[in-house]
């Protein structure tokens, strides 16, 4: 919708909002396959997506995260098998995708509520006037994400943080039962982080389904649901399950230690005692109960 890519709608009719209480998965993933060319980025997988969840879809870069989210809001088909969005009462679910801010255009002439109202226009007809109804689901998504203060401001004049935040807005402006984030906190500042935290936990308390890529395992422990990609679905269940020693290895090929209890390391195998004690940034807090990632041969 905005710059290059911003917040794209993808399905026909949607439901009432929310997909609490549905019957069946929101996104059911069959014996899928993603080829770029002549290269397979994902190959076949197969996994069902909760209605009603907050799930995170984690791996390392280059793992397929983004090529499922952007099949799931129908960007991209497999090359074989298929990506099913869910529906209640006949009608398939309206997807909202909001990706990273990095790919927006922040020269555009256009000022934030302009780009929040773009929004009520996916999936309707070209040049309509916006209705009274209109405005009000913009003000209410730009209120949620506290950019209503900058509502004449220009595109160009915004932060990094604030322009994400903008894109955010125009997400939850659109008629949707699952919202679609790609990376939402990369690159953030601390308020605007928290201002997508917030929002995600809305979203879900009003009966959407969220799904988000990230690389933040603690944002991910913090999920109902977490499917695990390394060029394929390695697994998908409740964090506790998923966010495990023996999976995260699996797909992330590195060593894993548990510090002092509570502090995830991603580590090279062969790290020695001063590279632990100065890899902070590769360290995640589990503020839950720490999973148990004890491993003899990593032991100190």
């Amino acid at each position: 919708m905005v710059g290059e890519q911003g917040a794209a709608v993808a399905s026909a009719e949607a439901p009432s909002r929310g997909a609490k209480g549905a019957n069946g998965p929101a996104v059911t993933v069959r014996d899928a396959v993603f080829r770029y060319g002549s290269k397979t980025v994902v190959e076949e997988s197969s996994v069902d997506i909760p209605a009603g969840s907050i799930t995170a879809l984690i791996g390392p870069n280059g793992a397929g995260k983004s090529t499922l989210l952007n099949a799931i809001a129908g960007l991209v088909q497999p090359a074989s098998g298929s990506v099913t969005v869910g529906s209640r009462n006949g009608r398939t679910y309206r997807t909202s995708y909001v990706l990273q801010e990095t790919k927006v255009n922040p020269t555009l002439p256009v000022t934030v509520r302009e780009v929040v109202s773009m929004g009520r226009y996916a999936g309707r007809r070209p040049l309509r006037l916006l209705t009274k109804e209109d405005r009000r689901m913009v003000d209410e998504a730009m209120e949620r994400t506290n950019i209503t203060h900058l509502a004449r401001r220009h595109l160009s004049r915004l932060s990094g943080g604030e322009r994400h935040r903008v894109l955010l807005a125009q997400g939850l402006a659109q008629d949707h039962d699952i919202l679609l984030l790609d990376e939402p906190a990369t690159g953030l500042d601390v308020v605007s982080i928290q201002a997508v935290r917030d929002t995600i936990r809305s979203e879900n308390a009003h009966g959407c389904t969220v799904i988000v890529t990230t690389h933040d395992l603690a944002e991910a422990w913090d999920a109902h649901y977490v499917v695990l990609l390394a060029g394929r679905v390695v697994t998908a269940g409740p964090p506790g399950e998923v966010l495990t020693a023996s999976q995260l290895t699996a797909a992330y090929g590195l060593g894993l230690m548990n510090v002092e209890g509570t502090h995830l390391f991603l580590d090279d195998p062969h790290h020695d005692e001063t590279d632990r004690h100065h890899s902070h940034e590769r360290s995640i807090h589990l503020e839950s109960d720490p999973i148990d990632l004890h491993h003899d041969e990593h032991n100190h």
